[in-house]
């Protein structure tokens, strides 16, 4: 399978930079480029790629806006991945709810960029550690002390528990192992807990947890 990317960011050398790494591997093929969010929607549109590589500060319309045009008018196919400085963007938790599926720094390494793309166009939201730490302080932010829209009746005291560690940034891996459980378990209680709740992927898994308060600000990732 080869990987249909857009990538789009305001700064040409930037843009031109994550472009060409892609371009040197044979199974990612850069098929559109953008320079604002509104040619980012228009290029996705003519070229539905698998994946839309966005900025998140960009003039005219900045990346989550245009992750949530863009998801949403592809129905999901096209995975949104959002391109940040992550200590001067303050914008994660809106990105999640806007559809976007994971974050890279743009000062990530290569491995790290090819990596991140090829774990979110296979389905899978991608949230570091450090990243979900950001979202609950975001969340709780915006959200303030409401009462949660959602409760964890109906979920198993396990799927509860799976639920959580993912909320922490744990991976598959990591939750077998902290609950001495396989792989193929991990991913059981993953798939019932999506289905229970009404979840697409981990991204709205997290934002879950938090709404149901599993996730306390302030408290470790690990």
């Amino acid at each position: 399978m080869v990987i249909r990317a857009l990538v789009a960011d305001d700064q040409a050398v930037v843009r031109t930079g994550f472009v060409n790494l892609l371009a040197t591997q044979e199974d990612i093929e850069v098929v559109a480029e953008a320079e604002d969010g509104v040619q980012a929607v228009r290029a996705a549109a003519r070229t539905r790629p698998d994946l839309a590589l966005l900025d998140i500060r960009m003039p005219h319309k900045n990346g989550i806006e245009a992750a949530r045009e863009i998801v949403a008018a592809s129905g999901g196919a096209t995975k949104a991945l959002m391109l940040t400085t992550f200590d001067l963007d303050e914008y994660v938790y809106d990105a999640l709810a806007a559809g976007a599926s994971g974050f890279l720094l743009k000062d990530a390494t290569f491995p790290e960029l090819l990596y991140e793309v090829r774990v979110v166009t296979e389905g899978k939201a991608l949230l570091a550690p450090e990243v979900t730490k950001r979202l609950i302080a975001e969340f709780a932010r915006q959200r303030g002390p409401r009462p949660p829209a959602r409760t964890v009746e109906g979920l198993a005291t396990r799927e509860a528990e799976v639920l959580l560690l993912i909320a922490r940034g744990l991976s598959n891996a990591e939750i077998a192992d902290r609950l001495t459980i396989t792989d193929h378990t991990v991913k059981t209680h993953i798939n019932r807990l999506f289905a229970k709740m009404g979840l697409r992927d981990r991204a709205q898994a997290v934002i879950l947890a938090y709404e149901l308060g599993l996730v306390v600000p302030g408290a470790s990732a690990r």
